[in-house]
């Protein structure tokens, strides 16, 4: 597994990784402008003429809210933009490391953006759950690490595998190594405890999913050949 890491990490900065990152990070900054400017034009239709102050006030508050949200939901929204584009992702490590493996199928981009919300809605949910543990030291840091390890050790190991395989059989196989997939969520949840390195966490997750999932998928048709 930490073989898998390596090598995830060792293509991270590549240009189809940078690609992506870039296309998802606009996306995300397009959003939050968006939503500010708009804001901002609501805000202006609710003016109280004789307190200017308060309008000032409530200008500023509005901008630091904007800003707070960017702060704590860039890491989500720009994984669920990055979500989008994870198979030129996997495509890009299949081809440098499998190139004799029958290359994976690309997600329809229904599915593709299906797979994305539903991931970024739970690890939200999960997120905000936590937080509710956040004043037990140390209960919170397990609740994080286990939370969001078992998240996402099995959103990103079946979409690598929906690549392969029908949904069902993926799940399957996730289930058959839930204790391998679980560690390897473990490792992806310490990155996503690390500012602006989180943003990074679609990408590695994905790469390094490929791997973990090559590895898995090899070693399940092994013992069928023995089991035979």
């Amino acid at each position: 597994m930490i073989t898998s890491a390596f090598k995830a990490i060792d293509q991270m900065f590549s240009p189809p990784f940078r690609m992506v990152l870039l296309k998802a990070l606009g996306l995300t900054l397009g959003l939050f402008v968006a939503v500010g400017v708009g804001l901002q034009a609501i805000l202006a239709h609710f003016t109280i003429s004789d307190l200017p102050y308060v309008d000032t006030a409530i200008a500023v508050l509005a901008g630091l809210g904007v800003i707070i949200g960017l702060v704590f939901l860039i890491s989500p929204i720009t994984g669920l933009f990055a979500g989008i584009f994870l198979d030129q992702v996997a495509e890009a490590v299949e081809e440098r490391h499998y190139p004799d493996d029958t290359p994976g199928t690309e997600l329809p981009v229904t599915q593709s953006m299906g797979v994305a919300l539903k991931f970024t809605a739970i690890l939200i949910v999960v997120n905000i759950l936590v937080l509710l543990v956040a004043w037990v030291p140390g209960l919170n840091i397990v609740a994080f690490l286990f939370g969001n390890g078992y998240l996402l050790g099995r959103e990103y190991f079946e979409m690598v595998g929906m690549r392969h395989m029908p949904p069902d059989d993926a799940k399957a196989l996730r289930r058959e190594n839930s204790s391998k997939v679980l560690m390897a969520g473990f490792m992806l949840a310490g990155l996503a405890m690390i500012p602006f390195a989180n943003l990074l966490l679609p990408l590695f997750a994905t790469a390094f999913m490929v791997h973990v999932f090559k590895s898995t998928y090899a070693a399940s048709n092994r013992r069928m050949i023995e089991a035979h």
